[in-house]
Protein backbone atom coordinates (compact mmCIF):
# COMPACT_ATOMS: atom_id res chain seq x y z
CA UNK A 1 0.00 0.00 0.00
CA UNK A 2 1.39 3.80 -0.64
CA UNK A 3 1.38 4.83 2.60
CA UNK A 4 4.32 6.87 1.39
CA UNK A 5 5.48 9.67 -0.65
CA UNK A 6 6.94 8.65 -3.72
CA UNK A 7 5.32 9.77 -6.98
CA UNK A 8 5.92 6.67 -8.58
CA UNK A 9 6.25 2.60 -8.18
CA UNK A 10 9.77 2.27 -9.89
CA UNK A 11 12.05 5.42 -8.36
CA UNK A 12 12.34 6.56 -4.87
CA UNK A 13 12.69 9.84 -4.21
CA UNK A 14 15.30 11.97 -2.97
CA UNK A 15 14.24 11.89 0.94
CA UNK A 16 15.98 11.61 4.59
CA UNK A 17 13.67 8.75 5.34
CA UNK A 18 15.38 8.02 8.97
CA UNK A 19 14.05 11.70 9.72
CA UNK A 20 10.83 10.97 8.65
CA UNK A 21 9.59 7.78 9.95
CA UNK A 22 8.17 9.56 12.83
CA UNK A 23 5.83 10.77 10.06
CA UNK A 24 5.17 8.20 8.23
CA UNK A 25 3.79 6.50 11.44
CA UNK A 26 1.49 8.88 11.93
CA UNK A 27 0.21 9.08 8.57
CA UNK A 28 0.64 5.11 9.36
CA UNK A 29 -2.50 5.64 11.71
CA UNK A 30 -4.53 7.34 8.84
CA UNK A 31 -4.28 4.65 6.49
CA UNK A 32 -5.68 1.87 9.10
CA UNK A 33 -8.97 1.93 8.77
CA UNK A 34 -8.82 2.28 4.77
CA UNK A 35 -6.62 -0.95 5.01
CA UNK A 36 -9.15 -2.84 6.67
CA UNK A 37 -11.90 -2.04 4.81
CA UNK A 38 -9.82 -3.10 1.61
CA UNK A 39 -9.05 -6.28 3.59
CA UNK A 40 -13.10 -6.98 4.00
CA UNK A 41 -13.40 -6.35 0.38
CA UNK A 42 -10.77 -9.07 -0.65
CA UNK A 43 -11.31 -11.74 1.80
CA UNK A 44 -8.27 -13.62 0.76
CA UNK A 45 -8.87 -17.39 1.48
CA UNK A 46 -6.73 -19.12 3.79
CA UNK A 47 -3.62 -20.87 2.44
CA UNK A 48 -4.07 -17.84 -0.51
CA UNK A 49 -0.69 -16.91 -2.54
CA UNK A 50 -1.00 -13.01 -2.97
CA UNK A 51 0.85 -10.29 -4.11
CA UNK A 52 0.88 -6.29 -2.55
CA UNK A 53 2.00 -4.28 -5.65
CA UNK A 54 3.78 -1.03 -4.46
CA UNK A 55 3.62 -2.06 -0.81
CA UNK A 56 5.08 0.99 1.12
CA UNK A 57 5.32 0.43 4.41
CA UNK A 58 3.88 -3.04 4.90
CA UNK A 59 0.29 -1.99 6.43
CA UNK A 60 -1.84 -4.12 3.51
CA UNK A 61 1.02 -6.97 3.31
CA UNK A 62 1.01 -7.57 7.08
CA UNK A 63 -3.02 -7.70 7.40
CA UNK A 64 -3.03 -10.01 4.22
CA UNK A 65 -0.43 -12.26 5.47
CA UNK A 66 -2.43 -12.76 8.79
CA UNK A 67 -5.77 -13.67 6.47
CA UNK A 68 -4.40 -16.01 4.42
CA UNK A 69 -2.83 -17.58 7.90
CA UNK A 70 0.67 -20.13 7.64
CA UNK A 71 -0.40 -21.90 4.72
CA UNK A 72 -0.29 -19.04 2.71
CA UNK A 73 2.34 -16.66 1.42
CA UNK A 74 2.08 -12.91 1.06
CA UNK A 75 4.74 -11.22 -1.08
CA UNK A 76 5.25 -7.36 -0.84
CA UNK A 77 7.37 -5.50 -3.86
CA UNK A 78 8.23 -1.63 -3.26
CA UNK A 79 10.88 0.64 -5.24
CA UNK A 80 12.01 2.28 -1.78
CA UNK A 81 14.11 0.22 0.03
CA UNK A 82 13.88 2.32 3.50
CA UNK A 83 10.00 1.34 3.54
CA UNK A 84 10.74 -1.89 2.89
CA UNK A 85 12.93 -1.43 6.04
CA UNK A 86 9.96 -0.70 7.92
CA UNK A 87 7.98 -3.62 6.45
CA UNK A 88 10.02 -6.35 7.58
CA UNK A 89 10.41 -4.33 11.09
CA UNK A 90 6.72 -4.13 11.10
CA UNK A 91 6.56 -8.17 10.22
CA UNK A 92 8.98 -9.28 12.76
CA UNK A 93 6.79 -7.29 15.30
CA UNK A 94 3.80 -9.37 14.46
CA UNK A 95 5.70 -12.72 14.26
CA UNK A 96 4.75 -12.87 10.08
CA UNK A 97 6.57 -16.05 9.10
CA UNK A 98 4.49 -16.33 6.14
CA UNK A 99 5.50 -12.81 4.26
CA UNK A 100 8.41 -11.57 1.74
CA UNK A 101 9.06 -8.06 0.74
CA UNK A 102 11.14 -7.25 -2.03
CA UNK A 103 13.22 -4.47 -3.82
CA UNK A 104 12.15 -4.05 -7.19
CA UNK A 105 9.66 -2.21 -10.02
CA UNK A 106 6.03 -3.68 -9.16
CA UNK A 107 5.27 -2.81 -12.29
CA UNK A 108 7.79 -4.86 -14.33
CA UNK A 109 8.06 -7.58 -11.95
CA UNK A 110 9.23 -10.64 -14.19
CA UNK A 111 7.79 -13.56 -12.27
CA UNK A 112 5.82 -16.31 -14.10
CA UNK A 113 2.24 -15.73 -15.07
CA UNK A 114 -0.92 -16.80 -13.30
CA UNK A 115 1.71 -17.29 -9.86
CA UNK A 116 -1.13 -15.53 -7.53
CA UNK A 117 -4.16 -16.25 -6.49
CA UNK A 118 -4.53 -12.54 -5.38
CA UNK A 119 -2.89 -9.03 -6.65
CA UNK A 120 -4.02 -6.36 -4.53
CA UNK A 121 -2.45 -2.62 -5.59
CA UNK A 122 -3.50 0.12 -2.68
CA UNK A 123 -3.69 3.66 -3.54
CA UNK A 124 -0.66 2.97 -5.53
CA UNK A 125 -2.12 2.66 -9.55
CA UNK A 126 -1.97 5.98 -10.14
CA UNK A 127 1.47 6.65 -9.73
CA UNK A 128 2.41 4.05 -12.68
CA UNK A 129 3.46 6.35 -16.02
CA UNK A 130 1.43 3.73 -17.76
CA UNK A 131 -1.71 2.72 -15.32
CA UNK A 132 -3.30 0.41 -17.85
CA UNK A 133 -0.26 -1.40 -18.21
CA UNK A 134 0.54 -1.60 -14.53
CA UNK A 135 -2.73 -3.19 -14.33
CA UNK A 136 -2.72 -5.22 -17.34
CA UNK A 137 0.89 -6.49 -15.67
CA UNK A 138 -1.13 -6.88 -12.10
CA UNK A 139 -3.89 -8.67 -14.34
CA UNK A 140 -0.87 -11.10 -16.00
CA UNK A 141 -0.46 -12.15 -12.35
CA UNK A 142 -3.41 -13.32 -11.23
CA UNK A 143 -4.20 -17.77 -11.64
CA UNK A 144 -7.31 -18.83 -12.65
CA UNK A 145 -10.14 -18.20 -10.39
CA UNK A 146 -8.18 -15.88 -8.99
CA UNK A 147 -8.17 -11.75 -7.79
CA UNK A 148 -7.29 -8.50 -8.92
CA UNK A 149 -7.88 -5.88 -5.99
CA UNK A 150 -7.46 -2.24 -6.91
CA UNK A 151 -8.48 0.86 -4.37
CA UNK A 152 -7.90 4.92 -5.43
CA UNK A 153 -8.88 7.98 -4.00
CA UNK A 154 -12.55 9.15 -4.73
CA UNK A 155 -13.48 13.03 -5.83
CA UNK A 156 -12.43 15.38 -3.06
CA UNK A 157 -9.75 13.62 -1.68
CA UNK A 158 -8.41 15.44 1.97
CA UNK A 159 -10.79 18.57 1.26
CA UNK A 160 -11.42 21.41 2.56
CA UNK A 161 -7.49 20.84 3.42
CA UNK A 162 -6.55 19.59 0.09
CA UNK A 163 -7.77 22.89 -1.22
CA UNK A 164 -6.00 25.25 1.63
CA UNK A 165 -2.44 22.75 0.31
CA UNK A 166 -2.19 24.05 -2.61
CA UNK A 167 -3.29 27.56 -2.40
CA UNK A 168 -0.60 27.78 0.03
CA UNK A 169 1.71 26.43 -2.26
CA UNK A 170 0.66 28.70 -5.41
CA UNK A 171 1.35 31.95 -3.17
CA UNK A 172 4.65 30.32 -1.57
CA UNK A 173 6.40 28.99 -5.23
CA UNK A 174 3.77 29.15 -8.49
CA UNK A 175 5.92 26.78 -10.10
CA UNK A 176 5.01 24.01 -7.83
CA UNK A 177 1.24 24.23 -7.67
CA UNK A 178 -1.08 21.44 -9.14
CA UNK A 179 -4.21 21.51 -10.47
CA UNK A 180 -4.87 17.91 -10.48
CA UNK A 181 -3.71 14.86 -8.64
CA UNK A 182 -1.95 11.71 -10.11
CA UNK A 183 -5.17 10.35 -8.94
CA UNK A 184 -7.77 12.38 -10.89
CA UNK A 185 -8.14 9.99 -13.76
CA UNK A 186 -10.17 7.31 -11.51
CA UNK A 187 -12.12 8.93 -8.85
CA UNK A 188 -15.28 6.95 -9.99
CA UNK A 189 -16.55 3.17 -10.08
CA UNK A 190 -16.94 3.56 -13.32
CA UNK A 191 -13.29 5.64 -14.28
CA UNK A 192 -11.92 2.92 -12.90
CA UNK A 193 -13.52 -0.30 -14.35
CA UNK A 194 -12.80 1.90 -17.33
CA UNK A 195 -8.95 1.46 -16.26
CA UNK A 196 -9.48 -2.38 -15.83
CA UNK A 197 -10.95 -2.38 -19.13
CA UNK A 198 -8.22 -0.69 -21.08
CA UNK A 199 -5.95 -3.44 -19.22
CA UNK A 200 -8.01 -6.63 -20.88
CA UNK A 201 -9.52 -7.40 -17.86
CA UNK A 202 -13.42 -8.43 -18.81
CA UNK A 203 -16.18 -8.19 -16.01
CA UNK A 204 -14.18 -5.57 -12.90
CA UNK A 205 -16.88 -4.64 -10.44
CA UNK A 206 -16.15 -1.40 -8.68
CA UNK A 207 -17.74 0.06 -5.32
CA UNK A 208 -17.77 3.63 -4.26
CA UNK A 209 -17.28 4.29 -0.32
CA UNK A 210 -17.87 7.76 1.46
CA UNK A 211 -15.37 8.10 4.33
CA UNK A 212 -14.28 11.00 6.42
CA UNK A 213 -11.04 11.58 8.72
CA UNK A 214 -11.48 13.50 12.62
CA UNK A 215 -7.88 15.81 12.74
CA UNK A 216 -7.38 15.26 16.40
CA UNK A 217 -5.66 18.55 15.78
CA UNK A 218 -4.64 20.54 12.53
CA UNK A 219 -0.94 19.71 13.24
CA UNK A 220 -2.01 16.24 12.33
CA UNK A 221 -2.64 17.02 8.74
CA UNK A 222 1.04 17.64 8.20
CA UNK A 223 1.66 14.73 9.28
CA UNK A 224 -0.69 13.07 6.36
CA UNK A 225 1.32 15.60 4.12
CA UNK A 226 4.66 14.31 5.20
CA UNK A 227 3.34 10.83 4.70
CA UNK A 228 1.69 10.75 1.41
CA UNK A 229 1.88 11.93 -2.00
CA UNK A 230 2.00 15.60 -1.19
CA UNK A 231 5.18 14.75 0.00
CA UNK A 232 7.30 15.25 -3.09
CA UNK A 233 5.98 18.88 -3.76
CA UNK A 234 7.31 19.86 0.00
CA UNK A 235 10.68 18.09 -0.93
CA UNK A 236 11.04 20.58 -4.06
CA UNK A 237 10.93 23.40 -1.82
CA UNK A 238 13.70 25.39 -0.26
CA UNK A 239 13.64 24.98 3.43
CA UNK A 240 12.26 28.47 4.22
CA UNK A 241 9.39 27.94 1.58
CA UNK A 242 8.53 24.85 3.42
CA UNK A 243 7.89 26.67 6.51
CA UNK A 244 6.01 29.28 5.38
CA UNK A 245 3.84 26.47 3.35
CA UNK A 246 3.06 25.21 7.00
CA UNK A 247 2.52 27.81 8.60
CA UNK A 248 0.07 28.90 5.81
CA UNK A 249 -1.63 26.00 6.08
CA UNK A 250 -1.81 25.35 9.54
CA UNK A 251 -3.29 28.94 10.00
CA UNK A 252 -5.78 28.38 7.83
CA UNK A 253 -6.71 25.07 9.18
CA UNK A 254 -7.43 26.81 12.83
CA UNK A 255 -8.44 29.90 11.19
CA UNK A 256 -11.03 27.99 9.91
CA UNK A 257 -11.62 25.68 12.59
CA UNK A 258 -11.83 22.38 10.25
CA UNK A 259 -11.14 19.51 12.26
CA UNK A 260 -12.80 16.83 9.15
CA UNK A 261 -11.34 16.14 6.45
CA UNK A 262 -13.16 13.83 2.89
CA UNK A 263 -11.83 10.54 2.39
CA UNK A 264 -13.53 8.74 -0.26
CA UNK A 265 -12.39 5.40 -1.82
CA UNK A 266 -13.57 3.42 -4.43
CA UNK A 267 -12.66 -0.38 -4.80
CA UNK A 268 -12.30 -2.19 -7.93
CA UNK A 269 -12.51 -6.19 -8.43
CA UNK A 270 -12.48 -8.63 -10.77
CA UNK A 271 -11.85 -12.53 -11.04
CA UNK A 272 -10.26 -14.40 -13.61
CA UNK A 273 -12.29 -17.22 -15.36
CA UNK A 274 -11.54 -20.74 -14.18
CA UNK A 275 -10.94 -22.80 -10.46
CA UNK A 276 -7.98 -22.21 -8.53
CA UNK A 277 -5.56 -24.91 -8.35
Amino acid sequence: MRDDPATDLTTPTEIDWAAEVAHLREADAFFAPLREDMAGWLSPATGSRVLDAGCGAGGMTTLLARAVGPAGHVLGIDAAAPLLDLARARAAGEDLANIEFRHGDATRTGMPAGHFDAVVCVFGVFFAPDMAAFTAEMWRLVGPGGLLAITTWGPGLFEPANTIFWDSVRAIEPSLFKAFNPWDEITTPQALQDLYSRAGVANPAALAAPGQHHLDSPDRFWDIVLGSGYRATIDALTPGQRQQVRERVLGELRTQEIATLQTDVVFGMAARPGERA
